[in-house]
């Protein structure tokens, strides 16, 4: 989906995954400090949609889903991963019901997969599944924000901010009133900052939960069963995760920021030493500088100082070993 936004004053349209909506409007580290400030709004428009309704959606979703949504209050946020039968990660929902609807956001392009998938295990209950990113667009709130949402419009609040799913005929007058727009980048950013994993970029075809620090947030342990169930309860119950999440501060001397899938090495190996890791997101804070996530071997020490090709960097533990 292209945003109407990207005609804005400085737009520059964001590439890759988040094409489709602007990467920033001119000034990234303003956009930072604006969204820190609780200010602004960021246009994530280009993300998937997915309504589930019927009498039946909290239980029917309560079997499919990592997390315990049997009985969710209207109005709660939580989020949930969708997982293989080995217990790899596929989907990742950012949830609210609404007494009536479960509406869900998910990443751009992934809502096909998802709806079916979902559709195949309806079976005999009352649901129906619609795929809503043609008509409501996702904007995003800081932490913070004095913004008026319209009536009628779901809100997903989190301690992160406000995600409110939008009628997409309304993006453009809303924005006109949101505050100064803030782009993918600036948001990105934050996500770093505040540690929070997201699909397809810290995520591979193997990962598990546990790597990320995913249980708790979107994985409860005392649910019934559902598909990917018995990984989650033996890393949990046996074993340990042979990856776990890292956030880097790195050297900020240099011009470029290693890129996603970067190998991350040992310091004290020297250049030709044994691969620890790789780069799963960087990006360029507003206070802290260049900065990243990344995943790494569980057995590689805390404190043990890394190279990102040739860019050092030093860990802070996000998921302990």
């Amino acid at each position: 989906m292209k945003s109407p936004l990207l005609t804005l004053p400085g737009a520059v349209p964001a590439e890759g995954v988040d094409e489709g909506v602007a990467a920033h409007y001119g000034d990234l580290f303003r956009e930072q400090r604006a969204l820190a400030d609780g200010t602004g709004f960021v246009d994530l428009s280009h993300r998937g949609v997915v309504a589930v309704t019927g009498e039946d959606r909290l239980a029917w979703l309560h079997l499919l889903l990592t997390q315990h949504v049997s009985d969710l209050p209207a109005g709660r946020a939580t989020e949930a991963l969708i997982l293989s039968a080995n217990g790899h990660i596929e989907h990742a929902l950012y949830l609210v019901d609404d007494g009536g609807t479960v509406w869900a956001h998910v990443e751009p392009g992934t809502q096909e997969a998802l709806i079916a998938y979902l559709e195949s295990m309806k079976f005999f209950y009352k649901v129906e599944v619609a795929d809503r990113t043609a008509d409501t667009a996702l904007v995003h709130l800081p932490a913070g924000s004095i913004a008026e949402v319209p009536e009628g419009v779901v809100v997903r609040e989190t301690p992160h901010g406000r995600d409110l799913f939008l009628p997409r005929a309304d993006l453009e007058a809303y924005a006109a009133q949101a505050g100064p727009p803030a782009g993918i980048l600036a948001y990105e950013a934050l996500r770093v900052e505040q540690h929070r994993p997201r699909l397809g970029f810290e995520t591979d075809h193997r990962t598990i939960p546990h790597e990320l620090g995913w249980i708790g947030s979107a994985v409860h342990l005392q649910k019934g069963c559902y598909r990917g169930q018995e990984t989650v309860a033996r890393v949990q119950n046996l074993g340990k995760p042979p990856r776990r999440l890292v956030f880097l501060h790195l050297d900020g001397s240099e011009v470029h920021l290693p890129v996603a899938g970067t190998e991350l090495r040992l310091a004290d190996d020297g250049p030709d030493g044994r691969k620890v890791g790789f780069i799963t997101t960087s990006a360029r804070h507003h206070e802290l500088g260049p900065v990243a996530l990344a995943l790494v071997k569980r057995n590689v020490a805390v404190d043990a100082r890394l190279v990102a090709g040739d860019t050092a960097a030093a860990q802070e533990v996000v998921v302990e070993p």
